[in-house]
């Protein structure tokens, strides 16, 4: 720290104390005002410029440094000044000071805070860069947040000053004019009958309306301004368009269908998105082929003698195809006609917020308009530009299942859900699978004893795991494919017959011709959604992989229902997406289950918080079953039984964490879990073992002990019950 910030906080700490040493948050108060006021009036009748210098210098150390009292001291601008000077001195003095604070915290805590909470100032940098100073004046107009807040949050992005002032005062302007016109009529209040006086009421009537008067010219204000140089059109074919026959297009158009409205799904390719065709349904298809082949191979854990699984991967394949199958028609478009949705098969792109060119996949092309849009184009795999990978002709998990014959040295590039799940299917089905992650662990966003588990069962399977590799190029040496990584300043030569690239995967955007209404993709591939899943129109939605940030089936059908009701239901209501509690698994052996923060994450944001663990080889079902191996871990505060995260690692674990999921989704802590009777013996008594772990962490001692007293003196102070028998028996 260098000496300016010292002698700034030690002046900061200083006036703090004095305010509070001499209780100037009592002084402060609306009972102290009207006390004073007649003392007051006369000394400022007499000394007016005296009195609003003085009385702004001291608004202004209030606003600047965040102390209590901002709204008192506005008020009483209006009772001792009246309207026309007590507006001049609370506009002035509410921009000085929230200049003031807005420099301290630049020049205190931005370097700090931008690093600690990069995501959410991004977010503001985002909203600023998007609109302007219009971003400031939204938040000083519609007061969501305090104003201190906003003056100390504004200061860690990168508005200029000027901007910053200019905007407050004026967007601050209509608001202090309500606090001020209430403060003159409450300093008019002389007797009983002026309470109900119309003039004090009309005041406090503005008082509670200007908020949502606000927010109407604010949303008006945003409309006019997205849909400048737009027709919108008188009529519509639909109440909502669907582009995108995945998980979140499916969710939204049946949401749609289900509260009458009519609406049209437009996908290109086959219903049911990658989740269905080439994600969840077939991989873990052919998890559970690569589970039964590890069980024959291993039969002898369980009193069997043990089968070498020479396998059959075509028909292995075709399971995988015949489960597909069998799941299809739950996403059919002959389904969804039944239940009163247009099925279209073709391509859309925007030719404005309410209409669409579809080009229908029998070659003929129309246009269709719409109150609301929904883009739910989904994701695909992410191929590096790595020199020479292209040549490899590479396995995604989009053409992996077309594979009909077994690669015997299997490469997979990437330490990721994906990339591990995959090298673990084909290392469990006989392939001699080398992975190589860039990173110091597999399933870098859990943590390390999760990661290290993991590894150690990959290891034990015959994977040969390659961290803090970084592939860097492709060839074909004599014949041979062979990728060069770099690890530790060295050149590694691996040779491999096919690789499976699973680094990430890219937002599907091409050719929906999102730059003809003005919408940008992201540096990730995604479009920026706000938080109730709207693009830059209120009435153009995204949900799904194409808008992030968690690319899972349930969260994109969790991320659909609010994309539907605010597309149909909006000018009425919106609802803001919530991701307090999103799950997830990694289908790995074991499995990875996790819900809320990790331990790294919450020592990122600076939660307190205390570990209780719970060994899976304590469980009786899992020793029944010889896959005792894993553990439960959960993340409380400390002394509190509430959960604020939890992870599962083993068998079924994705089951057991459900539990965890509805407790921590409807408030329910570790003691009602523990006080759920739970059948036994079942994979689900691990969450009550669990919560026994924290209990008997947190059981009281004091009364255990006065608990242990009260049972001795009930049993007397003579010889016990067993020392009495063993006198008998001697005699």
């Amino acid at each position: 720290m260098n000496r300016s910030k010292f002698l700034l906080i030690v002046f900061i700490v200083a006036i703090v104390g004095i305010f509070l040493g001499f209780d100037g948050h009592k002084l402060l108060t609306l009972e102290n005002l009207q006390g004073h006021q007649g003392a007051l009036a006369e000394w400022i009748d007499q000394n007016l410029l005296l009195a609003v210098t003085g009385y702004a210098a001291i608004y202004v150390v209030v606003t600047a440094l965040s102390l209590p009292g901002a709204t008192i001291m506005t008020l009483a601008g209006g009772a001792f000044f009246g309207n026309l000077y007590g507006l001049a001195a609370v506009s002035i003095a509410s921009t000085l000071g929230a200049s003031l604070a807005f420099l301290v915290a630049r020049f205190l805590m931005r370097d700090t805070l931008r690093k600690r909470y990069a995501e959410t100032v991004a977010k503001m940098d985002r909203g600023i860069s998007k609109d302007g100073a219009f971003y400031l004046a939204t938040l000083r107009l519609v007061p969501v947040f305090p104003f201190f807040l906003i003056n100390l949050a504004m200061g860690l992005t990168a508005m200029k000053l000027r901007t910053y002032a200019l905007v407050s005062w004026a967007a601050m302007l209509p608001g202090t004019f309500v606090y001020v016109n209430a403060g003159t009529q409450l300093g008019q209040i002389e007797s009983t009958a002026d309470i109900v006086s119309a003039d004090l009421l009309l005041s406090f009537a503005l008082l509670g309306l200007f908020p949502l008067i606000a927010k109407f010219v604010v949303g008006f204000i945003r409309r006019r301004k997205v849909y400048a140089g737009w027709q919108k059109p008188e009529h519509f074919d639909y109440n909502l368009l669907v582009i995108g026959g995945g998980s979140a297009g499916l969710v939204s158009a049946y949401i749609a269908a289900a509260v009458k409205a009519k609406v049209a799904l437009i996908e290109k390719h086959k219903m049911g998105g990658d989740c269905l065709n080439t994600g969840c349904i077939p991989s873990k298809a052919l998890i559970r082929s690569a589970k039964a082949a590890d069980t024959l191979r291993h039969a002898n854990r369980y009193g069997l003698e043990s089968v070498p699984v020479k396998g059959s991967f075509k028909n292995i394949m075709n399971r995988v195809k015949e489960v597909i199958a069998k799941v299809e028609p739950h996403d059919s478009p002959e389904r969804f006609r039944k239940l009163g949705v247009d099925c279209i098969s073709g391509e859309a792109s925007f030719v404005s917020p309410w209409e669409l060119e579809v080009r229908h996949n029998d070659g003929h092309t129309e246009r269709l308009t719409a109150r609301s849009i929904i883009v739910a184009t989904g994701g695909k795999p992410a191929i590096p530009p790595i020199p020479g990978l292209e040549d490899m002709q590479p396995l995604t998990s989009d053409n992996l299942w077309e594979l009909q014959e077994q690669p015997e040295r299997l490469l997979v590039l990437g330490g990721g859900p994906i990339g591990s799940e995959l090298a673990h299917v084909f290392a469990r089905l006989g392939s001699k699978v080398i992975q190589v992650e860039r990173d110091e662990r597999l399933l870098a966003k859990e943590d390390e004893d999760v990661a290290s588990l993991i590894l150690e069962q990959f290891e034990a399977d015959g994977i040969d795991v390659r961290l803090q590799h970084s592939a860097v190029e492709f060839r074909i040496e004599e014949g041979e494919k062979v990728a060069y990584c770099e690890h530790g300043g060295e050149r590694v030569r691996i040779p491999f017959d096919q690789v499976l690239v699973a680094v990430g995967r890219a937002a599907n955007t091409t050719g929906l011709n999102l730059q003809r209404i003005g919408v940008d993709t992201q540096p990730n591939g995604t479009v920026p959604v706000e938080d109730d899943m709207s693009l830059r129109y209120p009435n153009v939605f995204a949900c799904g992989d194409v808008a992030g940030p968690y690319q899972f089936t349930h969260a994109a059908a969790h991320q659909a229902w609010y994309a539907a009701v605010n597309g149909l239901f909006g000018q009425f209501k919106r609802f803001r997406v919530d991701y307090r509690v999103m799950p997830w698994v990694t289908f790995t052996s074991p499995e990875v289950a996790r819900v809320g923060l990790s331990e790294a994450e919450a020592r990122e944001q600076g939660v307190a918080y205390e570990v209780t663990r719970y060994g899976l080889d304590d469980l009786d079902r899992a020793i029944a079953e010889s896959e005792d191996y894993g553990f439960i871990k959960v993340l409380t505060p400390p002394g509190k039984d509430k959960i604020l995260g939890a992870v599962v690692v083993g068998s079924h674990a994705g089951e057991i964490l459900a539990e965890f999921t509805l407790a921590m989704k409807h408030g329910l802590g570790l003691n009602k879990i523990l006080g759920t009777i739970h059948p036994y013996p079942t994979w689900n008594e691990s969450a009550k073992y669990a919560a026994g772990e924290w209990k008997r962490a947190h059981a009281p001692e004091g009364i255990l002990k006065l608990l242990e007293k009260l049972h001795g003196w009930r049993r007397g102070k003579g010889p016990t019950h067993q020392q009495k028998r063993k006198e008998v028996t001697a005699g």
